[in-house]
């Protein structure tokens, strides 16, 4: 039976979104996962899987925010623009306070233009930039706008600081990072850099590897699976009658008197199954756009 849901796992470091997906593909036996938000293998933290007939909600998250925390070290850029990289030019003294720093960050809040590094997974031409900048090929990249809603440098420990950010989907925190030490004039890249909220999943609803493991060998994932009347809180939930239930099933519109003012609304059969998601055709007729069962 598939096993249709959400979960968040709190990816480890060293491994991409892909290892995490194939991953948990073998540990809950469904083929169907999903991730809402790709994070760099250096990066740990909030990873959101759907799982089964959930995949189709992928479609509501594409232009999710984020929230990080982490670390930034001056005094040397790197090509990738964080600490797996190769260093580039000649190694910076640094001597810079917490309030320059502060003063140099503040441009890189609010809608910027924002380079993205020459190894990421932007396409050119249909080819990703990292492929190609490991052939040493030139990398032609061009500037996109992202919205940093916050940029607050926390700490200075001498040639490293610490940072938490919340920003648009699009933006590279790594890019932050190279920006900034252009900004002071000493080179900087990410040294560390820990995801803590995509959309509405939080590090507090995550679960590790391991834990996912242990749980579904012993037959209580459900105790680590997100409610699904917690996905998708902007849009308004109703519990159909079975009526409703039968027509949806076969694509039909169906009345939903309490929901005239809301273009979109969660269908509910119960309290936990997710039936589908109906989008408002005209008064308080709805029709079932993603249908989950």
């Amino acid at each position: 039976m598939p096993l249709n849901a959400v979960m968040v796992v709190d990816k480890p470091a060293g491994w991409t979104s892909h290892d995490v997906v194939a991953k948990v593909r073998r540990i809950v036996g469904e083929r169907s996962v999903g991730h809402l938000g790709t994070l760099d293998p250096l990066a740990t933290g909030v990873l959101p899987l759907v799982l089964g007939r959930m995949t189709r909600l992928c479609q509501f998250y594409g232009a999710s925010q984020k929230a990080y925390e982490g670390t930034m070290r001056f005094g040397v850029a790197t090509d990738t623009y964080d600490a797996d990289g190769e260093p580039v030019g000649r190694a910076q003294p640094v001597q810079v306070t917490l309030e320059e720093v502060i003063a140099a960050a503040l441009p890189l809040t609010g809608s910027i233009q924002q380079l993205p590094p020459p190894f990421s997974a932007k396409k050119i031409h249909g080819v990703p930039a990292y492929k190609l900048a490991r052939k040493k090929q030139e990398v032609e990249l061009k500037p996109v706008q992202v919205e940093v809603t916050e940029f607050a440098i926390t700490a200075l420990h001498g040639d490293t600081i610490e940072f938490r950010c919340r920003v648009s989907s699009g933006t590279y925190v790594r890019s932050l990072a190279h920006e900034l030490g252009q900004r002071l004039d000493i080179g900087a890249y990410l040294a560390g850099l820990r995801r803590t909220a995509v959309a509405e999943f939080t590090l507090e609803q995550s679960h590790t590897l391991d834990a996912i493991a242990q749980a579904a060998a012993q037959g209580r994932l459900d105790e680590l699976l997100v409610h699904p009347r917690r996905v998708l809180p902007e849009i308004p939930s109703v519990t159909a009658t079975e009526e409703d239930i039968g027509k949806i099933r076969h694509g039909r519109r169906v009345n939903l008197p309490e929901m005239s003012r809301s273009p979109w609304v969660k269908v509910f059969a119960g309290q936990a199954e997710l039936v589908c998601l109906a989008s408002r055709v005209a008064g308080t007729l709805f029709h079932p756009k993603v249908v989950l069962i």
